[in-house]
């Protein structure tokens, strides 16, 4: 219980050592606190908790002090068995050499070797490595990264942990999808029992082996990822509702019998049995299911083709220039997913998009009617702690009826008081809504506006599955342009009918699907690591990558003008043997008709002349490319 509140009753659950969990449910329905109990903050109210007395538990810190500590040092405090060897191993090596003292240091040494501490350094910097630490980031004071990423060293200190219990609360909110891929692999290769609380079902079908379920104050346990737990779940509500039916059935049936012959001698005692028998009864509860999110985009305006157009553009921060070269054209209907490593610019093209930062060079053409709706990671911020979900409708839209925007609001769970009012101010104040409360407030926010294009980093963040799948099946419907980046994979297979893939710089199409995007990032860290071996050989490697991309920046527009020459020469050949054909005919030199022939011979002889041109610059472009290698 919290307070007065019932979380969990009646619950009976047996997790054998090795297993992989998922703990899946509604936002407040006690994952925390059931994360809260294992780690022995709070206590059962009712009933046992046992669990092997030795094991070690790691968990992932909320809070990051602002420490002047090195990155990699923090991540190594995770090892707490570790840092206690080497502090016993400094104060032995203190003391002197008496032969108590030089058995002692060999005992600790041993251990050290035991417990693989001599690559602990190694194991931490790849913890960092894989969660988008750079290099050059891990001799750097903790002190000196923003909140986001301090989350991620805290994850990296749980992972450093060799424990016996993992328990993972939402581990993936604070990392991109390069990350959360790392992170998936490491996990299946984690060999103690995990408990994952997680909204993101990739995600977990990829990494548990069970999923436990809160649902009604009750814990279930099913077998399997999270797509076996949604089949097994609805066959179990499906024979739930059956029974639940049959069982209406019959007490309707003893309840008629009861009525008719309650007052009849003869049939009073088989009344009053049936009477006992119904109190008697376990009711069966209906199937439910909590599906409180009902909503969908409004209709947009017309949207103009194209709705935005770069060309040649570059932006960045100050004078570092971030992206280059950047040409883009965004049409109506296009949904497109931006990949890339942490920190290769997804974020500064949503932002370019959003006009929240201006190109140091190049064009921007905007369509007319073009509106932007934008959803940025930070977009929690804007919000006004002090008003009232309708309040922030209200300010958005003071000519819509307030009873229109309470019913808009109920689609995204927010209801009665919940919503506040403007007769009752500051009712329910959304300072203190919940991370997952206030991106469903803002998402209305942004809904509400109709855009024609939308652009959305993150936007899943602190969302819970329900939640998700609401803004899923609302994306899927929504007729606007959509620019996405998102970590939940099952968001992008769902929502992006292409992919962009910023890389080195550069904004290019990726062809390919989310599973080909992981096979190019496991290349790419093969790459990393073997330049990180054969840094001179990683030089040369590099020059000749940046030679191979200076001769494509030359090749491109040769082979651009190639490609158009042909397109028009096959228009121009078509023509002209439609011409022939007509010119050769008898009858176009009889009657009315002959009156064409000089138009069509003098188009002929303009034809003619057409591709002679074209196909003498045809094998002039060949030839310099000749001269250009493609590789």
């Amino acid at each position: 219980m919290r307070g007065a509140k019932v979380l969990i009753e009646s619950a009976t659950l047996q997790i054998h050592s090795g297993w992989k969990v998922g703990l899946t449910g509604a936002n407040g329905s006690g994952k925390s606190s059931l994360f809260a109990m294992l780690r022995d903050q709070l206590h059962p109210d009712q009933g046992d908790l046992d669990m092997p007395p030795a094991w070690v538990i790691a968990h992932v810190a909320q809070e990051t002090p602002g420490l002047a500590q090195s990155a990699i040092e923090y991540v190594l405090d995770g090892d707490a068995e570790l840092r206690r060897i080497e502090a016993d191993l400094a104060a032995a090596e203190r003391i002197g050499d008496d032969a108590h003292n030089g058995a002692h240091i060999g005992e600790l040494h041993a251990r050290l070797h035991e417990i693989d501490g001599y690559a602990a350094r190694s194991r931490a910097a790849s913890l960092l490595a894989g969660l988008g630490f750079l290099q050059s980031d891990i001799e750097r004071p903790v002190a000196d990264f923003s909140g986001g990423w301090r989350m991620r060293l805290n994850l990296a200190q749980a992972l450093m942990c060799r424990s016996d219990l993992l328990l993972l609360d939402e581990p993936t909110n604070h990392l991109d999808l390069d990350a959360v891929i790392w992170l998936e692999a490491w996990l299946r290769g984690y060999r103690g029992t995990l408990l994952l609380i997680s909204h993101d079902r990739e995600f977990l079908d990829a990494c548990v082996t069970h999923i436990t379920h809160i649902e009604q104050q009750k814990l279930t346990l099913y077998t399997g990822g999270y797509s076996d737990f949604e089949r097994q779940r609805g066959e179990r509500l499906q024979q739930q509702q059956a029974l639940f039916e049959k069982q209406q059935r019959n007490i309707a049936h003893m309840e008629d019998y009861i009525r008719r012959f309650r007052a009849k001698a003869t049939k009073a005692r088989q009344a009053q049995s049936r009477i006992k028998a119904l109190e008697r009864m376990e009711r069966i509860a209906a199937a439910h299911v909590d599906t409180p999110f009902s909503f969908a985009f409004r209709d947009a305006p017309p949207a103009p083709d194209p709705l935005l157009q770069i060309e040649d553009g570059a932006v960045g921060y100050g004078d570092k220039t971030v992206l280059e070269h950047i040409t883009l054209t965004l049409r109506p209907g296009e949904r497109i997913g931006l990949l890339g490593r942490n920190g290769a610019g997804k974020s500064t093209l949503i932002k370019l998009l959003a006009h929240e930062l201006q190109l140091t060079s190049g064009r921007r053409l905007e369509g007319k009617g073009l509106a932007t709706g934008y959803f940025a990671q930070h977009q929690l911020e804007t919000l006004r702690p002090d008003e009232s979900a309708l309040q922030h409708m209200i300010r958005l839209d003071p000519q819509a009826r307030e009873q229109e925007l309470r019913d808009y609001l109920g689609g995204f769970d927010f209801r009665g008081d919940g919503v506040g009012g403007t007769s009752t101010p500051a009712i329910t104040p959304c300072g203190p809504f919940s991370g997952g409360e206030k991106s469903r407030l803002a998402l209305a926010l942004l809904i509400w506006q109709k855009p024609n294009l939308l652009l959305l980093d993150e936007p899943t963040n602190h969302l819970d599955l329900e939640m998700r799948h609401a803004l899923t099946l609302a994306l899927q419907d929504y007729e606007g342009a959509m620019v996405l980046v998102s970590h939940d994979r099952a968001l992008l297979r769902s929502t992006c009918d292409c992919f962009l893939l910023a890389d080195d710089g550069r904004i290019q199409p990726f062809d390919g699907d989310l599973d080909d995007y992981r096979d190019w990032l496991t290349t790419h860290r093969t790459e990393v690591a073997a330049a990180a071996a054969c840094p001179d050989q990683a030089a040369n490697k590099t020059t000749r990558k940046a030679d191979r991309q200076a001769r494509i920046l030359v090749r491109r527009p040769l082979m651009k003008e190639i490609e158009q020459i042909d397109k028009r020469l096959a228009a121009w050949n078509r023509e002209k043997g439609e011409l022939e054909v007509r010119l050769a005919d008898p009858t176009l030199y009889t009657g009315q008709q002959a009156d064409e022939v000089p138009m069509l011979n003098k188009r002929l002889a303009e034809l003619a002349q057409h591709i002679e041109e074209a196909e003498l610059r045809w094998l002039e472009l060949h030839e310099t490319l000749e001269t250009i290698p493609a590789n």
